[in-house]
């Protein structure tokens, strides 16, 4: 049969059973691609342009996971999931077109499958049961509510980023700008991050809150991207050839405005604590993300987080502080009584700009949350 005539219906790649067509799912929080499942398992989502599968991958594993994306990050490829895809698809006519063209339409369209293992799939089912269980209860930690970012106006004319853009829209901190400009042009968080390199320390952290800003907000419709902002800073934080200057301040911004889909990152700081460049502003990153889920802190081997609170450097000893405080650490309640009057000053960042205060003070109010924890 000639090529130009080849239509087939979509097949699942694991099972090669037709797929049906793909449907918002309506308890999905993204809600940005049609989703739609397999009687193998597997479950697949459409991006019709096959220009956005980053996004289209975040979605499908979180999917898989029933929603729960602090697990989805915790799975590793070829181990827990198997993936694969089916390109030249058609969403109107729900078929696959060899010539990646229909009746003068190009056919761009991807089908993004993730299959689980039979162990990750069966923890995932428990984990939502349990996580359905108590929803309603007392003690499900709190999260800021989620704004839906508007969709970009239809006609609107797409504007290229450039380095002399960002650099001016970060200087305004002009935040509407810059997040329409991700949605309009993907290589704007890369360009936000180079912007990182700069010797003033202030001004980085600076970056690092409107980074932050900024990726709240585009997360709520393309995760994609942000995910890969942050596996682009970790891996700048291992590069031992390289200084990470704020980049482990970012993480913590990003990690901490949106912990309901990047939450999982949270483990994974820990490992920057043994470099004298890095603890203090891992320890200002954990306590930024215990601000309001302190959950994600105990979930980690915490206890080995203790022994900062008899650092000789006040500025470790001070971030430390604040961190048992959020997640209300009543173990080290004796500690942080004597730690009541150490009058060594240091800083740390809130909403961009740099505050300072006492051990001394912070440990008093460390001491306080941790009391109406107890009462609570």
């Amino acid at each position: 049969m000639p090529k130009e005539l080849i239509k087939v219906w979509p097949w699942c790649p694991f099972c090669g059973q037709k797929v049906g067509r793909t449907s918002h799912a309506p308890l999905r929080r993204m809600n940005e691609f049609p989703v739609g499942r397999c009687g193998c398992g597997a479950v697949y989502t459409c991006d019709a342009t096959g220009h956005n599968i980053g996004s289209a991958i975040v979605e499908t594993l979180v999917y898989a996971c029933d929603d729960n994306a602090d697990f989805a990050w915790e799975l590793m490829p070829e181990d827990d999931y198997l993936t694969g895809r089916v390109e030249n698809y058609d969403e109107t006519s729900h078929q696959v077109v060899a010539t990646r063209n229909l009746d003068g339409r190009a056919v761009r369209g991807v089908l993004y499958f993730v299959r689980l293992h039979t162990d990750a799939r069966e923890l995932a089912r428990r984990i939502r049961e349990k996580r359905d269980s108590r929803r309603q209860g007392p003690e499900a930690p709190a999260t800021m509510p989620v704004h839906l970012e508007p969709l970009p106006e239809v006609g609107r004319q797409r504007q290229k980023a450039n380095k002399r853009l960002v650099a001016e829209l970060v200087a305004k901190e002009d935040v509407d700008t810059l997040v329409a400009l991700c949605f309009d042009d993907r290589k704007t968080l890369r360009l936000l991050q180079r912007l990182l390199y700069t010797p003033d320390e202030a001004e980085r952290w600076r970056l690092a809150w409107l980074i932050g800003r900024v990726t709240s907000r585009t997360s709520t419709r393309e995760p994609g991207p942000v995910s890969e902002l942050i596996h682009r800073l970790f891996e700048a934080c291992a590069d031992s050839a390289a200084t990470p200057w704020g980049m482990v301040e970012t993480i913590g911004f990003v990690v901490a405005m949106r912990s309901d889909i990047f939450g999982a990152f949270t483990r994974h700081l820990i490992r920057y604590l043994g470099e004298p460049s890095t603890r203090n502003q891992t320890l200002w990153a954990l306590a930024e993300i215990a601000d309001l889920r302190p959950d994600l802190v105990r979930d980690t081997p915490f206890y080995q987080l203790f022994h900062f609170l008899d650092h000789p450097e006040a500025q470790v000893r001070g971030q430390a502080v604040r961190l048992m405080g959020r997640i209300k650490a009543g173990e080290v309640q004796t500690r942080l009584e004597e730690l009541r009057a150490d009058s060594s000053r240091f800083t740390w960042c809130s909403a961009g700009r740099m505050e300072s205060t006492t051990v001394a003070v912070a440990a008093a109010a460390a001491l306080q949350a941790i009391a109406q924890g107890e009462r609570a």
